[in-house]
């Protein structure tokens, strides 16, 4: 395995590892970013989760530990902000966090849509936190994530993004009530929505052509 096939195997791996642990600690009713901001040790649903990996996708399992080194490194880094605090995730182009009882795959359907709220690098830690403490608590909408510190290809803006998902983008109601939530944490700055029906069909904003659904 060359060096390329090794980074790409570690990438893929460690997406995988993510998933494995959020939805370890969701099922015990916890999130990492609480654990994390309360000083709560979870070094054994990491070890556990690791050894899960390691059953399932052995092959994957070693590229995350050649790459990261041993789970007490982890553990560490975890600690440090990876997967929770924008600024020092470089592993992972977003961080995702879903409203409790919201299935994962909801923002995937073409009923859903997402308010764009474009931040600054220095103040996108501070904006998130605000948005995802929300999200938890019911008063937005199904799911909502951040890009990160990882350089992103696919960006075509140096500021980061917060997409605040709702179910349905043709229930007005709901849609803007998420929004007039937002202004409560102090969006008041005018903000567009887009439906994953553009999204999907890869039209974005440029000169003359705008692809939001709503403005407000």
């Amino acid at each position: 395995m060359d060096e390329v096939d090794s980074e790409a195997l570690a990438d893929v791996a460690y997406g995988i590892f993510d998933h494995l642990l959020t939805r370890r600690l969701q099922t015990q009713g916890k999130y990492l970013y609480a654990l994390v901001e309360g000083g709560v040790d979870f070094t054994a649903d990491l070890t556990e989760t690791i050894g899960q990996f390691t059953d399932e996708y052995p092959q994957l399992a070693e590229a995350l530990l050649a790459r990261f080194g041993p789970v007490d490194t982890i553990y560490r880094m975890l600690c440090e902000g990876e997967g929770v605090i924008p600024s020092k995730t470089t592993q992972m182009y977003w961080i995702v966090q879903d409203a409790p009882g919201s299935a994962p795959e909801a923002i995937e359907d073409e009923h859903a849509g997402k308010w764009l709220i474009f931040q600054e690098p220095d103040r996108a830690d501070a904006a998130w936190k605000k948005v995802r403490d929300a999200t938890v608590a019911h008063d937005l909408g199904i799911s909502a994530k951040v890009s990160t510190a990882k350089p992103n290809p696919d960006s075509r803006d140096s500021r980061r993004v917060i997409y605040v998902y709702t179910e349905d983008w043709a229930d007005e109601p709901d849609v803007m009530r998420v929004r007039e939530n937002l202004r409560r944490l102090g969006f008041v700055d005018r903000i567009g929505y887009k439906r994953n029906l553009e999204t999907f069909a890869g039209e974005y904003a440029k000169k003359g052509k705008r692809v939001t659904y709503y403005s407000a």
